[in-house]
């Protein structure tokens, strides 16, 4: 039963992970188990990526444990309901997993004995986290974490936005009747009820993020849209003396402003007595974070939101052709470091200053990319069917714009097809670059998911990127990429067979 995979393969990550008294907490994204680690040295990892149904696993700030999407949602609600707690809170203390049984017939030798097995692997859990806890993991693991939740929103929403957008130019060009006016105002209504109040989830995530109270983090998104200041009596900017406009400094002014609000916050519990806190401290927090918001973040935030979507503009205009295959090329590098997490905060800016993103189309030549070194794969290694079923598996997910499961079960492990991959993504990114105005008015979906999002009909543009990803990752591939390893004849278990 389809059940019993999810079971099999829920029990099995527990096994190689410690078990869950291993784990503090567990979330996932479209493709990935995301657990935090309490004890890195009972990891096993070569067991992870044994595990039938496992894809890849990536060690960075948390253990991604890949299984797909669609699967990943399953996988991951078994863990959690078998521990008795939700996606995202903190797993009970790892002493409610143990018994004592026998407990009391150890000899103080053997309880001094585990005692220090147990010092020690907490000492080297510690330094594997100061090693790996950079500032830029940590900038990368708060932006990943406060934007993952809002994915499956920002693809429903847009594809609503991209339906609306099709039918007002059926409008337009009278291929419809008036009668369709208030269907697509109603559209047009439930796309405005993310991006136009994007801050306030912006903030509440955030919030939960950096530890302040999410509420409050929310109010502090809501600021940043200065409801009830109109043009007749503007809030003026403190540096130049122009007027402030709504929503200036965008969703990145919103996470320092929380980020620096946690702060604030965790400092008032600390000093203001229990009796008041309840009262004093979201009223000091909201206040004090609330006029640094407007006067500072917004101003500066604002010289730095359009400063990168300026820049990104300029690479594109003046790069054009060239530009766009060194961003294709080098995407899926960024993907498997977890670096394209820092690309959304431009992305989501892009689409509020400009109505579309211009580098996503581009950075979705990647994935098409993979595509294409995957077909190669396919007819040139044919005889090694358990190389051929993963890519049987991860090939549809990776035509709908979900790239990891050929990342990780396909192109990387045999190095070669990894590199003609990005080839592949280049060229279908210096495409997009060359035609130009070719941008995206969501982001979420990629590959084929992607084309109706594309802005104002640019959609063909874009398919002739995809063709171009899929021709050059194919030729790349074939010619160049594939190992005489893969070649070799094996069976669906990995075992060689006789040719």
């Amino acid at each position: 039963m389809a059940e019993d995979k999810y079971v099999r393969i829920a029990h099995a990550i527990y096994d190689h992970v410690g078990g869950p008294q291993n784990i503090e907490k567990l979330i996932h994204c479209m493709t990935r188990v995301r657990m935090t680690i309490r004890d890195e040295s009972l990891v096993d990892m070569d067991g992870l990526k044994a595990i039938d149904g496992v894809m890849g696993v990536v060690q960075e700030d948390t253990l991604q444990v890949i299984v797909g999407p669609g699967t990943v949602d399953k996988v991951a609600d078994e863990m959690v309901k078998e521990v008795g707690v939700g996606l995202g809170e903190p797993f009970p203390d790892p002493s409610t997993f143990t018994t004592q049984t026998g407990g009391d017939e150890k000899s103080e030798h053997q309880r001094d004995k585990e005692m220090v097995e147990a010092k020690a692997k907490q000492v080297h859990a510690e330094q594997k986290a100061k090693i790996k806890q950079t500032p830029m993991r940590k900038i990368l693991s708060a932006i990943s974490s406060i934007f993952i939740p809002l994915i499956p929103v920002f693809v429903g929403a847009g594809l609503i936005s991209g339906i609306a957008a099709i039918l007002s130019n059926m409008l337009v060009a009278g291929d419809i009747g008036k009668s369709w006016v208030d269907f697509i105002s109603v559209l047009k209504v439930i796309n405005s009820g993310l991006f136009y109040y994007l801050v306030i989830y912006v903030g509440i995530n955030s919030a939960t993020v950096f530890g302040a109270t999410a509420g409050l983090g929310g109010v502090i998104g809501a600021v940043t849209l200065l409801t009830g200041v109109t043009p007749q009596a503007p809030i003026h900017n403190i540096f130049n003396g122009q007027a402030l406009s709504a929503g200036q400094g965008g969703i990145i002014g919103v996470i320092f402003a929380v980020w620096v609000l946690s702060i604030v916050e965790k400092w008032l519990h600390k000093v203001i007595p229990d009796s008041i806190d309840i009262i004093v401290t979201p009223t000091i927090a909201l206040l004090v974070v609330g006029v640094f918001t407007i006067f500072i973040v917004m101003p500066i935030a604002g010289v730095i939101s359009t400063g990168l979507v300026g820049g990104v503009e300029w690479v594109l205009n003046v790069g054009g052709a060239f530009s766009g295959f060194v961003l294709g090329l080098f995407f899926l590098p960024m993907v498997m470091f977890g670096l394209h997490q820092i690309l959304t905060p431009i992305h989501i800016e892009m689409i509020n200053k400009l109505g579309m993103t211009p580098l996503l189309p581009i950075l979705a030549m990647a994935g098409a990319g993979q595509v294409g070194a995957a077909v190669a794969l396919w007819i040139r290694c044919r005889n090694n069917h358990q190389l051929t079923n993963m890519i049987k598996g991860a090939l549809p997910v990776g035509i709908l714009g979900i790239g990891e499961p050929l990342i990780y079960g396909v192109t990387l492990p045999l190095g070669r097809p990894f590199i003609t991959a990005c080839i592949g993504g280049g060229i279908g990114g210096a495409v997009i670059g060359g035609l130009g105005n070719i941008g995206a008015i969501a982001i979420g979906p990629s590959g084929v998911a992607l084309i109706p999002l594309i802005n104002n009909g640019h959609w063909m543009g874009y398919v002739l990127g995809l063709l171009a990803a899929y021709a050059g990752g194919f030729v790349a591939t074939y010619f160049f990429g594939v190992p005489a390893s893969a070649r070799m004849p094996k069976d669906k278990e990995g075992h060689a067979i006789a040719a």
